[in-house]
This record gives structure tokens, C-alpha cells and sequence, in this order.
């Protein structure tokens, strides 16, 4: 094998820190091919490429907020630990600092590359802003209006409510939506992880409610 001296070996770490300059193109790839690669569960390869950005001086707060939003954004409710489990390692290393808070990049990064991988978040939070973008009007219908005082109930506010926690599974026959607004289904959970149990409940659900939705 070939020894390199110090000096050279200097020289290697100083042309990679260069490349990787936080707002040059190998820093933009390098975030790129980590979070594609938790998208693609292969935690092996996730590391090579966390690793990466550590040692080319990457601040690892930067890191933890990149898998925060990997954890809504890629994995959502088919392992709603995910988020809590960034959250803790994150603390866990804002106690201890480097080098011993690697352990806890290293265990979030391995984590959400290994769990169930779900988008229903993400697609739900995007069809809510078209709805709401192609919405003529957004207006409470009366049902939902809070009716604090005497004068609003007799306008009909709160009229035709009913209390869920007064019925089977907490669910009832209602439409939910702003006037004019047809209901529709914008989260839609797979059949992934936690998600699998989700679904179920939500169709059963939804047939109540949608049941005399118009």
C-alpha cells in the first residue's frame, strides 16, 4: 500500500473541505444523495454519505434538521416514532456534543432508514393548499360555528352539531367541509407500517361520516 505523510494527507482533507463547500454544487449533492438514500432504506449507504458531510465540516444541527423533515415528509404515519426519535437523538446530542454525539446522528440516520416509508403527509398538506387555493369561499357552515352567545343560536350557529363523544367509535354522520366544498380525501394512508392500522380506521370511519355528506 502507498504511506502518506501527514502533509498529504492534510492536503487530501483540505481539497475534499473545498469541494464541499456548504454553498458550492458537492454540498447540494451530497444533502441530495443522503436524503434519497433514507428515502430508499438503505442505511448502509446513508451513513457513507452522512459521514461525509461531518468530516467535510457539515454543522451537524443541519443534519438533524434535514431528518426532522425526512421523518414528516418520507415516513409520516407509517412509523409515527420517526419525528420523536430525530427530536430525542437531537436533544440527546445537544447535551452531549461531538465526538460522542455521533452515536445519536448515527442512530437517527439508521432509524429512519430502516422504517416504513409513507408520503400521505405530504401529498394531504398539498392538496389542502390547491383546495384551498381553488375554493370560491371558505365559510363555516352553521353546524361548526361556535354560538357563545344567546343571539347566535337563534341565527342557526352551532344549530344541527352533533357531539361525537355521544356515539359509537366517537364518529358521526357529518360534512366537515367549508360551504360549497365537496368532501374529499386528501390523506391517504398506505399500507405501510402504522399506516396499515390507520387506513382501516379511517375507512371505517369515513363510511359514517361521509354517510350524509354532500
Amino acid at each position: 500500500g502507498t504511506t502518506l505523510s501527514a502533509a498529504e494527507v492534510q492536503k487530501l482533507i483540505d481539497v475534499r473541505t473545498r469541494r464541499y463547500d456548504k454553498s458550492g454544487e458537492d454540498h447540494y449533492n451530497t444533502v441530495s444523495a443522503f436524503i434519497k438514500t433514507l428515502r430508499g432504506s438503505d442505511p448502509d449507504a446513508a451513513m457513507i454519505w452522512m459521514y461525509k458531510m461531518l468530516e467535510s465540516g457539515e454543522e451537524p444541527r443541519f443534519i438533524f434538521r434535514r431528518m426532522a423533515i425526512f421523518a414528516s415528509e418520507d415516513i409520516g404515519n407509517a412509523d409515527p416514532r420517526a419525528l420523536q426519535f430525530v427530536v430525542s437523538a437531537w436533544q440527546a446530542f445537544e447535551f452531549v456534543g461531538l465526538p460522542e454525539g455521533e452515536y445519536f446522528l448515527s442512530h437517527a440516520c439508521t432509524y429512519l432508514a430502516q422504517a416504513p416509508k409513507s408520503n400521505a403527509v405530504t401529498r394531504a398538506m398539498n392538496g389542502a393548499k390547491r383546495a384551498i387555493k381553488q375554493a370560491p369561499t371558505l365559510e363555516v357552515p352553521n353546524h361548526l360555528r361556535n354560538a357563545p352567545v344567546k343571539g347566535m343560536k337563534e341565527q342557526g350557529y352551532g344549530d344541527g352539531y352533533q357531539y361525537p363523544h355521544d356515539h359509537d367509535d366517537a364518529v358521526v354522520s357529518a360534512n366537515y367541509f367549508p360551504i360549497g366544498m365537496q368532501p374529499s380525501d386528501l390523506y391517504e394512508p398506505t399500507d405501510r407500517g402504522f399506516e396499515a392500522e390507520v387506513r382501516e380506521r379511517m375507512e371505517k370511519a369515513k363510511k359514517v361520516i361521509r354517510g350524509s355528506a354532500s
